[in-house]
């Protein structure tokens, strides 16, 4: 059995190992595709894999569309020409059930890949065909929150972006400014109507990616690179509009494991590719059953029925309460929590750590007693019910295989938004005290505890990528289990930098049960056990 048009004539094979295959005419999917397509996504990693696709192969089953999807990938062309091209665009969704099923299904509505680079003279001028089209209605894009920044970490201009601004849209080298020169092929078009619908997990997401373009058509037109109206055109939300989305769906990287499974129902050619770019990419994409995707309703050349796949489409408002919810306090935070503990204790699975009496109740503590009562109910997915889910159904999964490692990446960047807002919303009540919250203090020395980089029985482990921890370790480099030491005086820096945690912890009255919780963790190896078995 080979994942290719050619190896899926075997049908018979497929479906008497398990395998759904696609319910529709793939040839015909295909042409209509090519003369009329309404959907281009960019970012051809897991989550697109897994979610989107699956949801427009789920409508053509079902007749609701004729035309399939377009993916483009501008960060690692690795994906497309070694993964995609070789298996016709095809994909093997293994959906990891908490039951202990795995539904296998060849995911076929991907029916054009293409690398987005303005040196491919094939590949890009078919993406300029793509946005010439009266039938596009959406560009989407899951290309990492830094994938829209025009910045490095110092906050200058990226190279790139630079050069792209001075030589115009006619060969870009950056993402950002090859995803402009098309809207702006667009723009010469005719000025079309486009959605340009970021999905990537962030914050405000769609303000990122218009943001980025409305910067380079600036520069563009004031350079005289670009025809005058573009700026007016990327501005305008009746010919293009940036909604916000909330996206949720975990797709950790592919698993030894689930390769297994799928070697022993016979297919073959499974194996997984390391780029040079170091992505990790595999013919199958295993993930966890449970996925929303909530939009904001404004396509100004309309859209297909995709609520029918179960995608749901809102006002902006009502977006914005979701993202706050799932992000600030019913699955990002608790996710945070398991992750750092995680580490400390020397867990490689999140599901095997929801076994652990007291860390599942320090997740329970921080979601249904400090996080759900600042929590605002966006009405269309009821608060309690999604921390249930997650708590019950979605982490303590024992099939997915995701990493307290792997979460644990960017920590610095995300505990003043998974916390801090909790905090300011506490801070800001009437009928509540900042000085009630236990346990997200207990997170934030667990942090600093994990920033040592020596477990629970003092073994040393390997941080986590973290753009933030040249600045953050040495403060706790020189600190040992079971040593005295003069922790407000080491910490008072970090406690104090509202960056890290969203507020100054002085300011809130808190740093000082963080230091107090902080000196129980290093008191010695099993420390960390102890003092969680003491608080939670």
């Amino acid at each position: 059995m080979k994942l290719s048009n050619a190896g899926l004539k075997d049908k018979e094979a497929w479906l008497s190992a398990g395998y759904k295959l696609p319910q529709y005419d793939r040839e015909a999917v295909t042409k209509e595709t090519g003369e009329n397509p309404f959907w281009i996504h960019f970012g051809a990693g897991n989550i697109f894999r897994a979610f989107q696709a699956n949801v427009v192969q789920n409508l053509l089953n079902d007749g609701v569309l004729t035309a399939g999807l377009v993916v483009a990938e501008g960060y690692d062309y690795e994906i497309i020409e070694k993964m995609y091209l070789p298996h016709d665009s095809l994909s093997i969704l293994a959906t990891l059930k908490a039951d202990g099923n795995i539904e296998k299904t060849v995911i076929g509505s991907v029916v054009e890949s293409l690398v987005l680079d303005s040196g491919n003279e094939a590949h890009y001028g078919r993406l300029k065909e793509i946005f010439r089209k009266d039938s596009l209605q959406m560009a989407s894009f899951t290309i990492t929150e830094k994938g829209y920044s025009l910045v490095d970490g110092k906050g200058e201009l990226l190279a790139s972006v630079q050069a792209d601004f001075v030589n115009g849209p006619a060969k870009p080298e950056s993402y950002i400014g090859k995803v402009a020169s098309l809207l702006y092929t667009r723009f010469l078009a005719g000025e079309k109507p486009i959605a340009m619908v970021s999905m990537d997990n962030c914050s405000h997401n769609g303000d990122k990616l218009y943001a980025a373009m409305d910067t380079f058509a600036k520069e563009w037109e004031k350079r005289g690179l670009a025809t005058e109206g573009f700026i007016a055109y990327v501005n305008d939300k009746n010919k293009v509009s940036f909604p916000w989305s909330m996206i949720d769906k975990i797709t950790p990287r592919p698993d030894a494991s689930v390769e297994k499974i799928l070697n022993d129902d016979g297919v073959e050619e499974l194996e997984p590719v390391i780029t040079s770019k170091n992505t990790y990419v595999a013919p199958f994409v295993n993930a966890e059953e449970c996925e929303y995707l909530v939009i904001e309703d404004a396509f100004p050349n309309g859209r297909p029925n995709l609520e029918k796949g179960g995608i749901i489409f809102t006002e902006r408002e009502t977006v914005d309460k979701v993202e706050k919810m799932k992000v600030c306090t019913c699955l990002n935070p608790l996710h945070t929590a398991l992750a750092v503990y995680g580490c400390l204790l020397g867990y490689e699975l999140i599901s095997k750590e929801m076994k652990d009496e007291t860390l599942k109740k320090l997740v329970e503590g921080i979601g249904y007693t400090e996080g759900l009562p600042v929590v605002v109910n966006p009405g269309i997915l009821d608060p309690k019910e999604f921390i249930d889910t997650v708590v019950n159904v979605r982490i303590p999964n024992p099939f997915m295989p995701d990493a307290p490692q792997r979460i644990a990446t960017d920590t610095s960047q995300k505990l003043a938004i998974r916390f801090g807002e909790t905090i300011k919303a506490y801070a800001a009540s009437d009928s509540l005290d900042v000085s009630s919250l236990k346990l997200i203090p207990l997170v934030f020395a667990g942090w600093l505890r994990y920033l040592m980089a020596v477990g629970d029985e003092g073994q040393a482990f390997p941080l986590s990528s973290d753009p933030l921890l040249p600045e953050v370790c040495p403060y706790v480099e020189n600190l040992k289990l079971g040593e005295e030491a003069d922790v407000e005086t080491i910490l008072k820096p970090v406690l104090s930098n509202s960056k890290i945690f969203g507020v100054d912890l002085y300011e809130v009255g808190m740093a000082d049960l963080v230091c107090s919780y902080f000196k129980e963790l290093i008191a010695g190896p099993g420390a960390v056990r102890k003092t969680l078995e003491k608080y939670v």
